[in-house]
């Protein structure tokens, strides 16, 4: 079943300008650069992590390191998914134990993923603060958790899907607003 688009909220201009204002927003946030690790969230986490990652380095110098987490095995849906996610492997090459952790995902939804990765976090150590940077955030929350860095706010209905496209993956930078195309309004 294909989802049909109803509209595309940003392109790869806006993704930029929205990864610089970001960039912008955690280094005034943060004076301690050098304290500072950024863990992206499979998958596309990890790209918009590495690409606030270059962006501090332009702008200031500071090479901050990045890691990859999979919460795959923190889920709480973990046994209501028909068909099994496969694992795949957290690699953090740094100590987060009292780093200022940047933790990144491309949308904020419901806020499960985002508390299944602060309980990975907290298995690899004792970070000193974690900040949350989003490319998108589309409301609906489920739990209490709100970004410190938001590209944009999207509202949405439940029955939209957003798909955040990247280049590193899909060969292009968008932001679309989908549904399933079967949907009888």
């Amino acid at each position: 079943m294909d989802d049909k688009i109803k509209a595309k909220v940003m392109d790869n201009n806006k993704i930029r300008r929205s990864l610089h204002r970001m960039t912008t927003e955690i280094i005034e946030r943060n004076r301690n650069l050098k304290n500072l690790a950024i863990v992206g969230i499979r998958t596309r986490g990890i790209y918009i992590g590495k690409r606030i990652a270059q962006l501090i380095k332009e702008f200031e110098r500071v090479e901050v390191p990045v890691g990859v987490m999979d919460i795959t095995l923190y889920r709480d849906d973990i046994g209501e998914i028909e068909s099994q996610p496969e694992v795949q492997k957290t690699e953090i090459e740094f100590s987060i134990n009292k780093k200022d952790v940047l933790l990144v995902d491309d949308v904020l939804f419901t806020g499960r993923t985002i508390r299944a990765a602060m309980d990975s976090l907290f298995d690899l150590g004792r970070p000193q603060t974690i900040q949350l940077l989003v490319l998108i955030d589309r409301g609906h929350r489920e739990l209490p958790l709100r970004a410190d860095y938001v590209g944009k706010f999207l509202p949405t209905s439940r029955r939209e899907t957003v798909q955040v496209r990247l280049k590193e993956i899909d060969d292009t930078d968008e932001v679309l607003i989908t549904e399933p195309a079967d949907l009888k309004k």
